[in-house]
């Protein structure tokens, strides 16, 4: 009887012992494989938004493009930067390059932006002295490409002078205007112009139509790929529906969707 008590006593012990075997070669299996997608960073394919808003918003004022870029399955990037106290050339640096920073730290390679008034001048005024590796295509929601008469008239308002911010005074439409010095669009550009304003009676606002505070003719910009109108207002068009469906398909596709003939570009 020993001998088969033996052999039992031989078989129990031995089981930890395949168990720990087990465990250890399923372990060796999968820390490679966690270690592997550690070191991937994003899906292949993944791109990047960033996006830039307006004269005296913030992050805030893009959050419903950010859910809407996101449940379209971008990674996106959304600084907040101190437009009111800094000029064209010195927030352009501030918020693109913290833009394409955020950007690289989720290790994504293409790179978009979609812009609202003042943020499309500031992709503009980087690019002028900058290359983006990685960009793709742009979109601007309401830009003063050509200039702002409202930027004009509040600059004319002596009372306001120690309060302008700079980026006010050059968002004109003078020989000193930053947007209208900085030449033809050299990348894949769609321009959404709103046709709507909602405030007549504020006084400055262009004669021609627009969105209240740009006219249609100031966002127009030499080279752009695509343009298309829009029933929207300046202020809140980045949380219109229609605005957020056809930014989506300007990143996708290079054009915007209509029924309408194609856009011929200046």
């Amino acid at each position: 009887m020993r001998a088969p008590l033996a052999r039992l006593n031989g078989a129990t012990a031995g089981r930890p012992r395949a168990l720990l075997v087990l465990v250890l070669l399923l372990a060796a299996a999968w820390v490679p494989a966690r270690a592997a997608s550690a070191g991937q960073g994003a899906p292949q394919g993944a791109s990047c938004v960033v996006l830039l808003h307006g004269l005296g918003r913030t992050s805030w004022s893009m959050k419903a493009l950010q859910w809407h870029l996101e449940e379209a399955g971008y990674q996106v990037v959304s600084p907040t930067y101190p437009s009111l106290t800094h000029s064209i050339p010195e927030l352009a640096d501030m918020a693109v390059r913290e833009g394409l920073a955020g950007c690289a730290a989720l290790q994504l390679q293409r790179v978009y932006f979609v812009t609202h008034s003042l943020g499309g001048i500031l992709v503009r005024q980087y690019l002028a002295r900058h290359d983006i590796p990685g960009l793709q295509r742009v979109v601007m929601l309401g830009p003063p490409n050509q200039g702002s008469q409202m930027a004009d008239y509040v600059a004319s308002l002596g009372l306001l002078q120690p309060l302008l911010p700079a980026a006010v005074a050059e968002l004109g439409t003078s020989e000193q205007s930053v947007p209208r010095r900085l030449g033809r669009a050299g990348f894949e550009l769609g321009v959404i112009a709103g046709t709507v304003n909602y405030l007549p009676f504020v006084p400055g606002q262009p004669e021609e139509r627009g969105d209240g505070t740009v006219a249609v003719s100031e966002t127009i910009l030499p080279g752009m790929t695509d343009f298309i109108e829009l029933p929207v207002g300046h202020t809140f068009m980045m949380w219109n529906d229609e605005v957020l469906e056809q930014v989506v398909f300007f990143l996708e596709h290079g054009l915007f969707r209509r029924s309408s003939p194609p856009f011929s570009a200046p």
